[in-house]
C-alpha cells in the first residue's frame, strides 16, 4: 500500500488549473442530509457544503443504508491530500456527479487521521483486489459493511487509463442491484482474505545478528548517489535509517553510516526540506529529493528530529544540529494546536498538517520566481540564488524550490550568515501569501512520537524549552485525552473523539519514557505501566499473541486488524516490544520482559519474508537483548551530576537506558548498581551491561570513554 495521496497511474506533469480551497469547498447544500457540519474533523468540514449527501462513519449511517437497500459509498481522505482536493472538485462538488451519488448510494466520508483502524481495513481490501491503495480511498460496501470493490482515485471522465466516476458509479449501483450473488461472493472472498490479515506468524525469539543480516541486504537497496531507498518516488524510512545506524553502532561497518548520513544530507539539503520555515515534507516524488508532495506532517518531523540528534551525536555535523533546530522551531511557531479554534489560546498539543494545497495549487505557497527573489533581496540576490538552485527557468513548472543539493556542504560562518538573514526575508515575505490548510486536530500517536522526539533532543541540544513543550503536550493529552481511565485518538476545539488504537498507547507509552528518563520524574514510568496494563487488558490476543489495532470493545469494524509491520509510522507492535523491554529495565519486572519476548515472537515468523518492514520490532529486539544500562546517583541540581549527563548525552546509544537516582530515590532491587552509589559524596555513575557494571565513574570525560568503548 502506497503511503500517500494516490495519484493516477499516469500522473500528468500539469495539476488541474482549479483545483479546490483547503478550506470548505463551495456549492449547493443539499441541506440537513450533509451530516458533515457536525463534525470536528478539517477534512470532512471542509465537504460539508458539498450536495452530496455525506454522513459520518457510524451506525446510523449503516442503518440508512440498510432502510433504504442501498450499497455505502465508502470515501477516505484527509486534509492535506493532495489528490483528494482533485477528486473533491472534480467529482464532489460536481451536481450531476452528487446526485447519482445521493440516488444509489449512501455515501461515507472518513478522516484516514481520525480514524486509521477503519483506513486500514479497507486498504487492505483495496490491496487484495490487486489495486494501488492510497489516498483518496474509495470502496464499495454492504450495508453490514462489507467490501465488494474499491480503488483509490477516479476523474470525472475516463482518463489515465482509469474508468470515469460516473460509469464507476453506475455499474456498481447496477452490479448490487441486478448480481447478489456476484456481490455475495465478492463479500465472502474478501472478509475471509481480511480475517487472514489478523493472524500473524509466529515463531521462536528472534536472534539479536537478524538486524546484522537485515542491515546488509538493506545497505544495498540504498541509492550509492542521492542516499535513500529505491527509486521515486521517495520516502524518508527513519524507522529503517535507524536499523542501518544501530548497525554501524554495533559493527563499526562504514557503509551503514554512510549510508544514512548520505540519505540525511540529500533530504536536509534537497527541495523536501522547507529551507525557509523549516520542515520536512511527506516525500518527494523524483529520486533526488528535489520535488516535494508539499504536504508537512507532524510524525514525519518526529521521527525526522530523532534521526538528526542521533547523528548530531556522532558526528557533530553542523547542518544536522540547523535542521534539528529549525525543525522545532517550526513545530513550536506553527503547530500548536489551538484550544477552540479562536486563535487566542494554544492548547499545547500538537496539530496534525499543513496541506499540500494553497488557492488550489499543490506547491503555491513554497515556490519562487527569479523575480521575487531579485525585487526582494537586491544586491544579496546573486549570492542566495546561487546557493538555492534559483534561475529564470525555475526547477519545477516554471518555478523554484528551494534546494542546495548541487553543493551540500555549508559554507564559511560568514556566507552563512548573508544567507540566514536572506532567508529570513523570504519568510516574511512568504507570511503573506495565503497559507496551505491547517489541521489542528490533536491526535494521540502522533503527539507521542513527537513529544518523544522533543524529549530525547532537549539535553543534547542543551534545549530545555525544548523538554517544557514536550511535558506540556503530554499533560495536555493525559487531561484531555482521557475518559474512563481510557485514551481516546483525536481532540480538537474541546472534543475528544474516537477509540483509542494500539499506536495511540504505543506511542504514548514511548513517550512518557522519554520523558521519565530526561526529567527523573516517577509518575511518567508509572503512566507507561498503566497504558501497557490497559494494552494487556483490552488489545492483546491471548491466542497468537501481539496486539491488536483495535481494542476489544470498539464498535463497527468488520475484523480486528494485527501487523508488526511499519507504515509511515513505527509499527504499535514494533514499539510495544520496545516499551516493554525498557520498562523491564528500569522496574525489573520479569512480566514486562515476557510481554516484549511475546510481542516479538508473535511476528517472529514473519521475518525472512518482511525484514524491511519490521524494522522498529528488529530495533526493539536489540534494545531487549543489548541494553546498556546506565546510572547516576547525584542530585539534579548538582554540577557533578550535570557534567555526567551532558558526557551521556554527548554520545549516541540508541539502547541506553538512563536512570537518574537523587538522594532518597528507592531503586529496583535486581538493577545490577542497585547496592551501589556516589562515592566521596561525588556524582557518580555506572555502566551495565548485562550483570555487570563498571568501576565508579566520576569524572564525564571518563565516563564518555566507558559509553565510547
Amino acid at each position: 500500500m502506497s503511503d500517500h495521496s494516490a495519484p493516477p497511474t499516469n500522473r500528468p506533469t500539469n495539476r488541474p488549473a482549479n483545483g479546490p480551497t483547503s478550506g470548505p469547498t463551495n456549492g449547493p447544500t443539499n441541506g440537513p442530509t450533509n451530516r458533515l457540519g457536525e463534525e470536528t474533523s478539517p477534512y470532512l468540514l471542509q465537504h460539508r457544503d458539498n450536495p452530496v449527501a455525506w454522513q459520518a462513519w457510524g451506525p446510523e449511517a449503516f442503518e440508512i443504508a440498510r432502510r433504504a437497500d442501498k450499497p455505502v459509498l465508502l470515501s477516505v481522505g484527509y486534509a492535506a491530500c493532495h489528490w483528494c482536493h482533485v477528486m473533491a472538485h472534480e467529482s464532489f462538488e460536481n451536481p450531476a456527479i452528487a446526485a447519482q451519488m445521493n440516488q444509489d448510494f449512501v455515501s461515507i466520508k472518513v478522516d484516514r487521521e481520525e480514524r486509521p483502524d477503519v483506513d486500514s481495513i479497507y486498504q487492505q481490501a483495496v490491496a487484495l483486489l490487486g489495486e494501488q491503495g492510497g489516498w483518496p480511498l474509495t470502496v464499495f460496501l454492504t450495508p453490514d459493511g462489507e467490501p465488494f470493490w474499491g480503488g483509490t482515485y477516479f476523474p470525472p471522465e475516463p482518463r489515465f487509463g482509469r474508468p470515469g466516476f460516473p460509469q464507476v458509479l453506475a455499474r456498481l449501483a447496477q452490479v448490487y442491484a441486478e448480481d447478489p450473488d456476484g456481490v455475495a461472493k465478492n463479500v465472502a472472498a474478501l472478509t475471509s482474505a481480511l480475517a487472514s490479515l489478523s493472524r500473524n506468524t509466529g515463531g521462536g525469539a528472534i536472534p539479536p545478528e537478524a538486524a546484522d543480516q537485515a542491515a546488509a541486504r538493506l545497505v544495498q537497496e540504498i541509492d550509492p548517489v542521492e542516499g535513500g531507498l529505491g527509486r521515486a518516488p521517495k520516502f524518508p524510512q527513519p524507522a529503517i535509517l535507524k536499523l542501518l545506524w544501530r548497525a554501524w553502532k554495533r559493527g563499526g561497518e562504514a557503509r551503514h553510516r554512510e549510508a544514512v548520513e548520505l540519505t540525511l544530507t540529500k533530504m536536509c539539503q534537497g527541495g523536501i526540506y522547507d529551507h525557509l520555515g523549516g520542515g520536512f515534507a511527506r516525500y518527494s516524488v523524483d529520486d533526488r529529493w528535489l520535488v516535494p508532495h508539499f504536504e508537512k506532517m507532524l510524525y514525519d518531523n518526529a521521527q525526522m528530529l530523532d534521526l538528526l540528534t542521533w547523528a548530531w551525536q556522532d558526528g557533530g555535523d553542523p547542518l544536522y544540529a540547523a535542521r534539528a533546530r529549525e525543525t522545532v522551531a517550526w513545530v513550536l511557531r506553527e503547530m500548536i494546536a489551538d484550544s477552540d479554534g479562536s486563535g487566542a489560546t494554544a492548547s499545547g498539543a500538537f496539530a496534525s498538517t499543513l496541506d499540500a494545497d494553497s488557492e488550489g495549487e499543490e506547491g503555491k505557497f513554497y515556490v519562487w520566481t527569479t523575480a521575487e527573489i531579485d525585487a526582494l533581496l537586491g544586491d544579496d540576490a546573486v549570492l542566495f540564488k546561487q546557493a538555492y538552485d534559483v534561475t529564470p527557468a525555475g526547477n519545477w513548472e516554471g518555478k523554484t524550490i528551494l534546494n542546495r543539493s548541487r553543493d551540500p556542504a555549508l559554507k564559511d560562518a560568514a556566507t552563512e550568515a548573508k544567507l540566514a538573514a536572506a532567508r529570513d526575508r523570504l519568510l516574511a515575505a512568504r507570511a503573506t501569501r495565503v497559507r496551505p490548510g491547517w489541521d489542528d486536530k490533536v491526535l494521540a500517536d502522533w503527539n507521542g512520537l513527537m513529544i518523544a522526539a522533543l524529549a530525547r533532543a532537549a539535553p543534547v541540544f542543551d534545549e530545555p524549552a525544548w523538554l517544557t513543550a514536550a511535558e506540556t503536550a503530554f499533560a495536555f493529552v493525559v487531561e484531555n485525552m482521557t475518559e474512563g481511565g481510557r485514551l481516546k485518538h483525536s481532540w480538537r476545539h474541546g472534543r475528544p473523539a474516537h477509540p483509542a488504537t494500539l499506536d495511540d498507547y504505543a506511542q504514548m507509552c514511548e513517550a512518557a519514557l522519554a520523558l521519565a528518563e530526561a526529567t527523573a520524574t516517577r509518575g511518567y514510568l508509572d503512566q507507561a505501566e498503566a497504558w501497557t496494563q490497559v494494552l494487556d487488558r483490552h488489545y492483546w490476543d491471548p491466542e497468537a499473541g501481539g496486539y491488536f489495532l483495535s481494542a476489544d470493545d470498539t464498535q463497527g469494524l468488520i475484523v480486528r486488524l494485527k501487523t508488526a509491520h511499519d507504515s509511515a509510522a513505527p509499527s504499535g507492535n514494533g514499539t510495544m516490544a520496545g516499551v516493554h523491554a525498557r520498562l523491564y529495565y528500569l522496574t525489573g519486572k520479569d512480566a514486562q520482559r515476557e510481554r516484549a519476548e511475546a510481542t516479538i515472537a508473535a511476528f517472529s515468523g514473519e521475518f525472512q519474508r518482511s525484514f524491511s518492514a519490521l524494522a522498529t520490532l528488529l530495533n526493539s529486539n536489540e534494545l531487549l537483548h543489548r541494553a546498556v544500562q546506565i546510572v547516576v546517583f547525584g542530585p539534579r541540581a548538582d554540577a557533578g551530576t550535570e557534567g555526567l549527563l551532558g558526557a551521556i548525552h554527548r554520545i549516541c546509544l540508541p539502547d541506553r537506558v538512563l536512570q537518574l537516582c537523587e538522594p532518597g530515590a528507592e531503586m529496583d532491587a535486581s538493577h545490577p548498581a542497585a547496592a551501589k552509589g556516589p562515592v566521596d559524596g561525588r556524582a557518580t555513575a555506572y555502566v551495565c551491561r548485562g550483570p555487570t557494571c563498571s568501576l565508579p565513574l566520576t569524572d564525564p570525560a571518563e565516563l564518555g570513554r566507558a559509553l565510547a568503548g
